[in-house]
């Protein structure tokens, strides 16, 4: 494999910026499932097309990272962000095929707003990402992680409230058993995109 001896500093941020798009595309697409819950099969498969989108930035991303001589980020920063905003897409998708799947008939109030959440914290990724390239951005990416972190401490609470509930009603084990993966791949999207911050407050604290 050739080695660029011509850093081409601007393609990392171009890709994580078009990551993050797919991100937000994605977050977007899981609220209006469940807020519209129709042609479910149709919004699924559009997302799990989203999905095979986001991997094929990603790998571009670990590509890029082996022919490029000089990268603008620490190596490992690089591969982690690229990993880590890979991971919430996967999470998202996740969810929406576990609701195909198991022939949901309707969303929760719980589901509905945890996939807020989720979307929430997408575009402030996303406008982390915009800021990546510029150092003299550095406090505004801070802003955006902590209202990512605040997000993802709402989220877990909401996480916690809504499986104590599936053990209050009257639901089925088997319902049960559904929606605590559904809860689970949901408030997993959210973890990773806190994951996501930390390595933006690695990066921001290595290069300030």
């Amino acid at each position: 494999m050739r080695l660029s001896l011509i850093p081409r500093t601007y393609r990392f941020f171009d890709l994580f910026e078009e990551s993050a798009r797919k991100l937000v595309a994605g977050a977007e697409m899981l609220v209006d499932l469940l807020d519209h819950f129709e042609n479910v099969e149709m919004k699924t498969a559009r997302i799990k097309d989203l999905e095979h989108e986001a991997d094929d930035i990603t790998h571009e991303v670990y590509r890029q990272v082996y022919q490029t001589f000089l990268t603008p980020l620490d190596r490992e920063d690089i591969v982690a962000l690229a990993q880590k905003l890979d991971d919430v897409m996967d999470f998202i998708e996740g969810s929406t095929t576990a609701i195909r799947i198991y022939g949901i008939s309707e969303p929760t109030p719980a589901a509905r707003s945890l996939a807020d959440l989720v979307r929430l914290q997408c575009i402030q990724v996303e406008r982390a990402v915009s800021n990546l390239r510029y150092k003299r951005q550095a406090a505004r990416i801070l802003e955006h992680c902590r209202e990512i972190n605040r997000l993802e401490n709402e989220a877990d609470a909401l996480f916690l409230s809504a499986t104590a509930e599936l053990f209050r009603g009257e639901m089925s084990s088997v319902d049960i058993i559904k929606w605590r993966d559904i809860y689970d791949q949901l408030e997993r999207a959210t973890d990773s995109a806190e994951q996501v911050a930390h390595v933006f407050e690695a990066v921001v604290l290595k290069n300030a």
